[in-house]
């Protein structure tokens, strides 16, 4: 299967979890122009909300959140796989990983509803060397 693999970084922030967090949040990035490759938010305890960022240019995410006064912990590498969404389309990823007895740490994915998806991919940082050489990259 036919998909493309490769190293992206995340940064994340803890908010109350409350109605508007993540639009306050969202919305801030857009005035700063900053463009996301995926987005997550998870609750943390219970009153806070992690969100978890995927910026197309990381630098630029770095430095105006700074300028913002966001307060952000990264960047952290991760894997964004897409391709052709097919059944068994996440099979050959987690073998190869498996192969070279790495784990993977955590994930989500989602498929377009068009026949693509969009996958991301945590190993533990220590692994994250040996994943990328196990997936090609």
């Amino acid at each position: 299967m036919t998909h493309d693999i490769r190293r992206v970084d995340y940064f994340y922030t803890t908010v109350q979890d409350r109605p508007g967090e993540a639009l306050r949040f969202l919305s801030a990035l857009r005035e700063i122009g900053v463009n996301l490759l995926a987005f997550t938010a998870i609750p943390v305890g219970l009153h806070q909300t992690q969100l978890t960022m995927f910026p197309d240019d990381p630098a630029r995410l770095k430095e105006e959140g700074r300028k913002s006064g966001f307060s952000l912990d990264g960047p952290h590498p991760a894997f964004l796989v897409q391709g052709p969404d097919a059944p068994g389309a996440l099979v050959d990823i987690h073998e190869r990983l498996y192969q070279s007895g790495l784990n993977v740490y955590a994930s989500t994915g989602v498929s377009d509803g068009e026949g693509r998806f969009g996958y991301i991919l945590y190993v533990r940082p220590g692994d994250f060397e040996a994943a990328a050489e196990a997936l090609g990259i």
